[in-house]
């Protein structure tokens, strides 16, 4: 008979477990518990949209959508698309679903994001991302907020140090359309000079040739019009509001006047956390304003902020959390001991005690187990114990050991 092949992990996927699983909870625990702390409610949204979700937001020139999205077609004939990121959906659904009566909505995320991209160390073709979102929200108090949040959470995995918040202002419309058509001039007068990446970014977003990592592009790049030349004194007013809230919430910055959002609908604040602890993927949690994207979409004109963060970016950058315990592991010598056991289980559970049982092997490598678990009790039953309707609870640390009642067990494991 023919051996039959186990179909190996498509590549580009992860399985965790282990120490990995235990640096991914632990990303996932603290963003809920800082989420919950600055009043974000949690919104799950479809694994799957409507192409035209990712392709009216994300531009149909991006490299996301014609490159890296896993698109295909069910078997009605609709293109559907594995979502590449969160906030597309999040701004579908608050149009589609009437979230509009609920603004301004604070509202946070998680779980499997996909990307055909190549797969390299903290990138995956299935990863994993948190994001947080502030729709309805037009004041740049909104902005302050998910900043501060985002410095709360970092610091909350104890990753604060060695990592930077780089900043800047993309202006609002009349900002913008000016820079950009001052970029298109400074970039044209060098044209013959630029890649063929940055030429390509010229045609259709010339804004994208500022962070160009083509050393040949960089001195043009470099020498290419700031935007604060072009700010109105709305835009202005508008970026100074957001630092001096930073710096009220004692949130440190640095300012990067060439982090830029290509898009047209990005507005005013665009924001990175960076570390130089990941080699070239240096960028731990990103976002910015997105104030015509609600309007791409086909709703009225809504501003919007957020940002999101890579799960596995995060978990690499954490400290190894301690393996989970158990408070008490049953040891059972007998079938009639089983038996008795497992009914005690199901009471210790139920009361809240983590419990488990050694059912396999010799008393020696059943209080193996329990040592092997982290245990704090062990509770052997046999036949004397089952006769006198007692357990032997051995305290693991202390190696003293007591025989308890059965009735008396929950309580005295929570003491």
């Amino acid at each position: 008979m023919a051996r039959i092949e186990t179909p190996k992990r498509i590549r580009g996927t992860q399985d965790i477990f282990g120490d990995e699983q235990r640096r991914f909870a632990r990303v996932l625990a603290a963003f809920d518990h800082v989420r919950r702390l600055y009043g974000f409610q949690r919104v799950d949204v479809p694994v799957f949209e409507s192409t035209a979700v990712f392709a009216r937001s994300l531009g149909e020139t991006t490299d996301v959508v014609s490159k890296e999205m896993y698109t295909f077609e069910d078997r009605g004939g609709d293109s559907l698309t594995l979502r590449p990121e969160f906030t597309a959906g999040i701004a579908r659904a608050y149009l589609t679903e009437g979230w509009q009566q609920y603004a301004p909505l604070k509202l946070a995320t998680a779980g499997p994001v996909f990307r055909y991209e190549r797969p390299q160390k903290g990138r995956f073709r299935q990863f994993h991302q948190i994001d947080a979102e502030v729709i309805g929200a037009a004041e740049p108090a909104a902005d302050v907020e998910l900043l501060v949040f985002a410095d709360q959470l970092l610091r909350e995995l104890g990753i604060s140090d060695g990592v930077t918040l780089q900043l800047n202002t993309l202006g609002d419309a009349e900002t913008r359309d000016a820079w950009r058509a001052a970029l298109i001039t400074h970039f044209g007068q060098h044209k013959g000079d630029l890649s063929a990446e940055s030429q390509d970014r010229l045609e259709r977003n010339p804004l994208r040739i500022l962070d160009t990592k083509d050393p040949g592009d960089r001195p043009i790049a470099d020498a290419a019009p700031d935007i604060d030349a072009y700010l109105t004194s709305e835009a202005g007013a508008f970026f100074e509001s957001v630092t001096r809230g930073l710096d009220a919430a004692g949130v440190a910055w640095t300012r990067n006047a060439r982090l830029v959002r290509g898009l047209d609908y990005y507005r005013h604040t665009a924001f990175e956390f960076v570390t130089d602890r990941l080699g070239a993927q240096g960028t731990v949690l990103a976002g910015g304003r997105y104030d015509g994207l609600i309007g791409a979409l086909g709703g009225n004109e809504t501003p919007g902020v957020g940002w999101a963060a890579g799960v596995e970016r995060l978990a690499m950058l954490i400290d190894e959390p301690a393996a989970e315990r158990i408070d008490a592991v049953i040891v059972p010598m007998g079938e009639a001991a089983e038996l008795r056991a497992t009914g005690i289980l199901a009471d210790l559970r139920r009361a809240g005690i983590a419990a488990d049982m050694a059912f396999k092997g010799n008393m020696k490598r059943r209080l193996a187990k329990a040592d092997a678990q982290g245990a704090r009790f062990a509770i052997i039953l046999g036949d004397d114990e089952l006769a006198k309707g007692v357990a032997a609870v051995k305290a693991l640390g202390a190696g003293t050991q007591d025989e308890v009642p059965f009735g008396d067990l929950a309580r005295v494991l929570s003491a």
